[in-house]
């Protein structure tokens, strides 16, 4: 019996210490939402119809944060289908719509949503450019955007 005791009390210590080094090693993940001053916007469509809207957000707040979101549109909103978005500070603090080198990327949201996925965000960019890719899964196809560096 104290055998067992203590190996349940060994494991719940590396659990916990386990836990907590996947936890400091994950990327930045700001504590966001889906709102601010829009500062990037675009729709993806399918056979002339919108799907999917990517939002890139800005606040103030922790030295600049962006957040984004990947929204369903027409005949995809309230239907569940993969969905996904991510973020990225990029290094650079000008070039709209180039190449962006991420210094901070947020962990992506994906799964299979019905409304939205996200928010997901970075902060510390208030001088920086920020980028996004999001995307559904629609009607066996992928439908995604990829912003290139925004809010410069």
């Amino acid at each position: 019996m104290r055998f067992l005791r203590r190996s349940m009390v060994f494991l719940a210590s590396l659990a916990t210490l386990i836990g907590a080094t996947v936890f400091l090693a994950s990327p930045a993940q700001a504590a966001t939402s889906c709102s601010g001053t829009v500062t990037y916007s675009d729709t993806v469509s399918r056979s002339g119809s919108v799907i999917g809207e990517l939002v890139i957000y800005y606040n103030t707040s922790n030295g600049g944060t962006n957040s984004a979101c990947f929204y369903h549109r027409g005949v995809s909103y309230g239907v569940a289908a993969s969905t996904s978005i991510q973020i990225y500070r990029c290094s650079q603090t000008s070039g709209i719509g180039q190449v962006c080198t991420p210094t901070q990327n947020s962990l992506p949201d994906d799964g299979n949503y019905a409304y939205y996925a996200g928010p997901v965000g970075v902060t510390g960019t208030a001088n920086n450019c920020v980028a996004a890719i999001g995307g559904i899964i629609w009607g066996g196809h992928d439908y995604y955007i990829e912003t290139g560096r925004r809010g410069c």
